[in-house]
């Protein structure tokens, strides 16, 4: 029998996972998807269960211990929930297409519930990555988001307070402040 070890899912890639998780200020990064419909009767597409199968069978194989379609102390249903060995909680929306991302305003309630937030879709959505050099992390935040006309930023808040916020300066808050894009900050 094979012996799998734990790594922390953090510090490997997660190819068509997109994280709620990340650094402001390391990055921008866009997600455009494919348009097509998902199902009106509220079951699940065979797009999103392969989605469903292959993230599970990924996570499996990273040490964790996963769950579909568990119920939430909220009334929630999430799609994944995956268990690591250091009690870490990992949540999973399968998402399979740009209507399926749109239509879906209950991902934000899954963040009391777990660690860390992710997306999974699958390889046929494009993603639209952005790497800008020389400005201040949210001047390319603001102008890639003004640029590529997006309805919505999700920042991520680091919780710092007072002198420390004032110091250091919060990416989120000059975005917050200086963009008319509406800005969504997780905690």
């Amino acid at each position: 029998m094979r012996k799998l070890v734990h790594r922390p899912l953090s510090n490997v890639p997660l190819p068509g996972i997109l994280s709620m998780n990340s650094d402001a200020s390391a990055g921008v990064a866009a997600r455009i998807a494919s348009s097509d419909s998902p199902l009106v009767d509220g079951r699940q597409s065979e797009t999103a269960l392969a989605i469903a199968r292959g993230t599970a069978r990924y996570l499996h194989a990273l040490g964790y211990c996963v769950v579909s379609e568990l119920p939430l102390p909220s009334g929630r249903r999430a799609d994944l929930v995956a268990l690591g060995g250091d009690g870490e909680i990992i949540i999973i929306e399968i998402k399979s297409s740009v209507a399926d991302f749109r239509a879906d305003q209950k991902w934000m309630d899954y963040r009391r519930h777990c660690d860390r937030l992710f997306f999974a879709t699958h390889a046929g959505v494009p993603c639209d990555t952005a790497q800008v050099e020389g400005v201040q992390p949210y001047e390319a935040i603001i102008a890639t988001a003004t640029d590529r006309g997006c309805d919505l930023i999700v920042m991520a808040s680091h919780g710092r307070s007072g002198l420390s916020a004032v110091v250091l300066g919060s990416v989120t808050n000059k975005v917050l402040t200086y963009t008319k894009v509406p800005v969504l900050v997780v905690p």
